[in-house]
């Protein structure tokens, strides 16, 4: 059973001349990201890597009132503790503390002031060199009465760079020759914003396919230039998507962009069966999600193509799904096959045809990634919750790819991630001739970013692939 801790202060009339009290912190890349959140300080030196290497003091270092905190933290908690009163600090900057250092934070009692109860205290903060950073003085009205309570259980922090997997995956593409690119119907500002985006940062040679005059007016609303692009101009959506996937069929273009048009409008025209770009292997859309919550990309499938898929469309989408988390350099991706229950259940079908696609994986027949269900959705990602149950499985708890048992359940995964765990989502269609960013008009253009890097490094090949 875990001991009551307690937070208790010194009365004025207990202290005493020289006597102190510290607290000893090691510097976190944590401690600052915290402090600039808190604060609004977001000093190059300290959350700039690459520019303070080239200031003063060549690496990172805390905000100087990091350690101001910590003087306050002991005066607070300490001595005297609660019921102070903070009325002057003083304090002098003679060392930077950098990432790593231990700084020990020591309060000494220098002088009492009976008439008013007030106490005057010596502040040093010294790191594991036993060099002074800090030095001052403050100045606190005592607590006249005993204060004894239990200590407050912090929350915990758990602090998440919006999208910094997705600046990652664009980097990663940084050497690689950009793929052509139909943008399928790019008539508003958003999806043309997009395409032009990923066009700037040489993910795509974008090709315009759309009525040229609404393409220009949605580039006017977006206050962007077409010059030098190449545009095919249609009648409507349809003729649009007719003319990419032929474009595709052709070799002419490396991948699809979706513009503003149906998702089921564009999907027609790949899946038709005398002009369409279909293969032997049955399409899936796989969403590349960023959850903050989660230490590594998750892959979601299938949440919009495949409504109700049998075991050999599973199959496929098992496939599709390794075969992008290769892209990521993922050399053994780990499949979690989803369901409502972890054992077989005959009444449950998708526990019975995930049973089989782990067969299926060990005779073969699924190559590349390490399969096993059927898993809850919980035992999937977390380790504590398969522990529990008493699943032993190197794939629960620690999933790289989640196969939904149907469209239903797939759409409701991904969309509860983004809504309310804050996800960023990239989205791609495998299994055609080439593959098809499949975006969404609420994506952001970070996410249509990650979907066109995503496609990029499928296309050219993968980085060389790491466990």
């Amino acid at each position: 059973m875990e001991t009551m801790q307690y937070i208790e202060n010194k009365t004025f009339d207990e202290l005493e001349v020289g006597q102190s009290a510290e607290l000893v912190r090691t510097l976190q890349h944590q401690d600052i990201e915290l402090f600039a959140v808190m604060s609004g300080d977001v000093n190059p030196a300290h959350v700039d890597e690459e520019f303070a290497r080239s200031d003063l003091f060549h690496k990172v270092i805390a905000h100087g009132m990091w350690g101001g905190a910590l003087i306050s933290a002991v005066l607070g908690t300490e001595l005297p503790g609660p019921g102070t009163i903070y009325l002057n600090q003083s304090l002098s900057f003679r060392r930077p503390v950098g990432l790593g250092d231990t700084v020990t934070v020591r309060v000494t009692v220098r002088e009492k002031k009976p008439e008013k109860k007030r106490v005057i205290l010596d502040c040093e903060c010294l790191n594991q060199d036993g060099e002074t950073v800090i030095t001052g003085n403050a100045e606190v009205i005592a607590p006249t009465e005993k204060v004894r309570r239990p200590r407050v259980t912090l929350p915990e922090v758990h602090l998440h760079e919006q999208g910094a997997r997705y600046h990652d995956l664009i980097g990663a593409t940084r050497d690689l020759p950009p793929i052509r690119t139909a943008v399928v119907h790019p008539c508003d500002a958003l999806s043309l914003s997009g395409a032009l985006e990923a066009a700037e940062k040489e993910l795509i040679v974008p090709i315009l396919v759309g009525p040229r005059a609404k393409i220009q007016a949605a580039a006017e609303e977006a206050g962007r230039s077409l010059d030098g692009l190449e545009i095919v101009d249609t009648p409507h959506s349809d003729a649009a998507a007719e003319a990419a996937v032929a474009m595709a069929r052709e070799a002419k273009v490396e991948a699809l962009m979706k513009g503003k048009l149906h998702t089921d409008e564009l999907m027609a025209a790949v899946v038709d069966p005398a002009h369409g770009i279909r293969t032997e292997r049955r399409m899936s859309h796989i969403y590349g999600l960023d959850v903050p919550t989660y230490p590594k990309p998750l892959l979601v499938t299938d949440a919009a193509i495949n409504i109700y898929p049998s075991l050999d469309d599973k199959r496929d989408i098992v496939q599709n799904a390794i075969d992008l988390a290769h892209t990521l350099a993922i050399t053994k991706p780990k499949v979690a096959l989803l369901s409502a229950v972890e054992t077989v259940t005959p009444k449950i079908s998708s526990t019975v045809e995930a049973a089989a696609l782990c067969k299926m994986a060990e005779r073969g027949q699924i190559t590349g990634g390490l399969v096993d269900g059927p898993l809850a959705f919980d035992n999937a990602i977390s380790r504590q919750a398969a522990e529990t149950k008493g699943i032993v499985s190197d794939v629960a708890g620690d999933a790289d790819i989640l196969v939904a048992p149907d469209l239903e359940a797939g759409n409701m995964i991904a969309k509860q991630l983004i809504y309310l765990a804050g996800a960023e989502a990239a989205g791609v269609v495998l299994g055609a001739r080439v593959p098809i960013m499949l975006t969404s008009r609420a994506d952001s253009m970070l996410s249509r970013l990650a979907s066109a890097a995503l496609v990029r490094l499928f296309v050219r090949g993968a980085p060389q692939a790491s466990a």
